[in-house]
């Protein structure tokens, strides 16, 4: 068994209600079992502004799954949950994403999936939650836990506990 991060987003639609299915379907899945869920966090959108801010959370699990297998596992999540994905904007509107952020120690790059996710020290909607879930992770590329990532951060997007808004 290999413990994972993964990052679950939604802006379209009931966001909380998505992110919410996301987690039990996930507890579902054979081969997965939650270790830790992060609080929701409303967060700012990256890359493509004009658009709903995000419901964002982090989860930790367990996992008998291959690094592949698991990416099977969440793309068929997102497609329950009728994520539509659109080539021409990926950083468009979407009722879910789930992102593999980390797996275990690995550090891998294939043309469908690269772990620890790209951009993860790159983003505070992704780091945030993480603070919650495991702050003193080890990025296995880069060093730094992710507390270290998050203070590294030089320009974070907004990322504020769900419901505190205003």
């Amino acid at each position: 068994m290999t413990i994972a991060y993964l990052g679950l987003g939604s802006n379209l639609g009931d966001r909380v209600g998505y992110v919410q299915q996301a987690l039990t379907l996930l507890a579902d899945c054979p081969g997965i079992g939650i270790v830790e869920a992060s609080s929701l966090y409303e967060t700012e959108p990256v890359g493509f502004a004009d658009q709903e801010w995000f419901i964002n959370a982090a989860v930790a699990i367990e996992t008998s799954l291959s690094p592949v297998a698991l990416l099977t596992a969440c793309q068929e999540i997102e497609r329950r949950l009728l994520r539509q994905r659109d080539p021409a904007n990926r950083n468009g509107p979407r009722t879910l994403d789930i992102d593999i952020l980390f797996y275990g120690d690995l550090a891998m790059a294939s043309p469908a999936l690269t772990i620890p996710h790209p951009r993860v020290h790159l983003r505070a909607y992704a780091l945030v939650p993480m603070l919650e879930v495991n702050a003193e992770l080890r990025h296995p590329v880069l060093g730094k836990t992710i507390e270290e990532l998050h203070e590294a951060l030089d320009f974070p997007e907004e990322v504020l506990l769900y419901g505190t808004r205003r």
